[in-house]
C-alpha cells in the first residue's frame, strides 16, 4: 500500500456547529484531507503549532514522556483507513530496535506528531475516498468533475450525497486558520 507524506495545513471551524476540523495537505501535491476532531485535540495540536507553553502537561504531553521513558520514539503516525465516515489511525513507535504500530484516533496521532515532530502519512487509498481540491482563490472544494487530469472514475449516486452534505460542512468553514481566532 502507498503512503503519502502529509503536512497540517490548518485547523478550521464550522461558523454553524463550531466542529473543528484539521485539514491536512498532501506535502508535494494540492489535494487535502478534512479530519473532523474534537475541541480537546484541536487545542491539543493548535498549541503546539503556534508555539504556546503550557503550565502543566496536556494529555499528549503526558503521552509522549510516557513513551520517551519507557525508551521508545515516535517514528510516524498513518491515517491508515477510512470506514463509515470513520478515520482511523496508527502510531508507528520504535522499540528495543524493532517498530511497533499502536492504533489510534487522528486526532490523537497529530497531537503527538507535532509533539515528536516526525512525519505525517495517509494511505493512498484513504486519500482516493475522502481527498478532496480545493480553490487557492476562494478555498472551497473543487467539485470532482472540473478537476483536471482526473481519472474521470464515476461517481454513485450515494457518494455524490455524502460528498454533497460534506461540500456544505466545508462551505460553512471559517476559513482563517483556527489559531488566528484565538487572539
Amino acid at each position: 500500500m502507498a503512503m503519502i507524506e502529509m503536512t497540517i495545513d490548518s485547523i478550521r471551524v464550522s461558523l454553524m456547529n463550531y466542529q473543528r476540523v484539521v485539514i491536512l495537505k498532501e506535502k508535494d501535491a494540492e489535494r487535502y484531507l478534512p479530519i473532523w476532531i474534537g475541541p480537546a485535540e484541536a487545542d491539543a495540536i493548535a498549541v503546539k503549532l503556534q508555539g504556546v507553553t503550557v503550565p502543566r502537561p496536556l494529555t499528549h504531553d503526558l503521552l509522549q514522556t510516557v513513551i520517551d521513558t519507557l525508551g521508545a520514539t515516535i517514528s510516524s503516525i498513518i491515517v491508515s483507513d477510512l470506514k463509515n465516515d470513520t478515520f482511523y489511525a496508527k502510531v508507528i513507535l520504535n522499540v528495543d530496535g524493532g517498530q511497533m504500530e499502536v492504533d489510534s484516533r487522528p486526532s490523537d496521532a497529530l497531537a503527538l506528531a507535532v509533539r515528536a515532530e516526525v512525519p505525517i502519512y495517509a494511505e493512498e487509498a484513504v486519500l482516493d475516498k475522502a481527498g478532496i481540491l480545493l480553490d487557492k482563490e476562494t478555498g472551497k472544494p473543487i467539485p470532482e468533475e472540473m478537476e483536471t487530469g482526473g481519472k474521470g472514475k464515476k461517481v454513485s449516486e450515494e457518494e455524490m450525497k455524502r460528498m454533497s452534505a460534506f461540500h456544505d460542512f466545508i462551505n460553512t468553514l471559517d476559513l482563517d486558520d483556527f489559531d488566528k481566532r484565538k487572539s
